[in-house]
């Protein structure tokens, strides 16, 4: 398919001030669909929408607030009628283990990726369902199927995220709603900007600005990939890594 064949559908993006969700947002326009753009950081959500015109509206907030993640949904709904397209992009990262992070941190860290998603995805189902139809995408990590000792608020939200959208999937499919997971691993995002401890920080920084690390477009293809699929299949999962990532798991 070409560029103009999402025209006429609506996507929701969080996360869409930096990284893969700023990635797909722009995607997802230049594939001709209305796109609103979510996060905390309004200044970026209005430079990004700038670039996509009459098609694009902001919305501030965070996921991690039911409130906010309603009135994302409920003003992508105002602007354009419906909503098509959902992609929780929005996360966080920190490390520390359970010794040193701090249970505040880590309750953050699983508000921002588990239940901030779970916070959209409930606001926006209803209008899918009674539509018959619609695409809900989860970003989550290869900490999602990998645990790693030091980043285990991360890992604990990605595994959550994982059971969480199987079992959407299994509940929305009699519906006409897609719902789908994509685990990218090594991407050069600002991830690592949420870690608390700058030693882990900035090896973090190290690990996902790498020479074979991956870009956000490049997982911007793969949701499109997913998108541009017979309504009759729902690929429910891809696992994306680099290249040079010969990990078994």
């Amino acid at each position: 398919m070409s560029h103009g064949d999402l025209a006429g559908r609506v996507a929701l993006v969080t996360g869409a001030s930096s990284g893969i969700g700023q990635a797909a947002a722009r995607a997802l326009a230049t594939a001709g669909a209305h796109v609103v753009v979510a996060a905390r950081r309004a200044d970026r959500l209005s430079r990004l929408a700038e670039e996509f015109g009459a098609n694009a509206h902001v919305v501030a907030g965070d996921v991690a607030l039911e409130q906010d993640a309603v009135a994302m949904v409920g003003q992508t709904i105002e602007r354009f009628g419906q909503i098509d397209v959902l992609v929780n992009s929005a996360g966080m990262i920190d490390a520390g283990g359970l010794e040193k992070l701090s249970l505040e941190r880590w309750r953050r860290v699983i508000e921002v990726n588990l239940f901030g998603t779970i916070n959209v995805c409930k606001a926006a189902l209803p209008h899918m369902k009674a539509r018959k139809s619609g695409d809900i995408i989860n970003i989550s990590s290869t900490a999602g199927r990998r645990a790693a000792g030091l980043m285990g608020a991360y890992s604990t939200s990605k595994f959550g995220l994982t059971g969480f959208t199987e079992g959407l999937r299994q509940e929305m499919g009699d519906h006409g709603v897609r719902v789908s997971i994509i685990e990218p691993g090594a991407t050069e995002t600002e991830v690592a900007d949420g870690i608390s401890d700058p030693a882990m920080r900035e090896a973090m920084e190290q690990h996902v600005s790498r020479d074979g690390a991956m870009q956000p477009a490049d997982i911007a293809d793969a949701i499109m990939f997913m998108l541009r699929l017979p309504r009759r299949a729902n690929v429910s999962q891809i696992l994306i890594r680099p290249t040079d990532d010969t990990n078994p798991m």
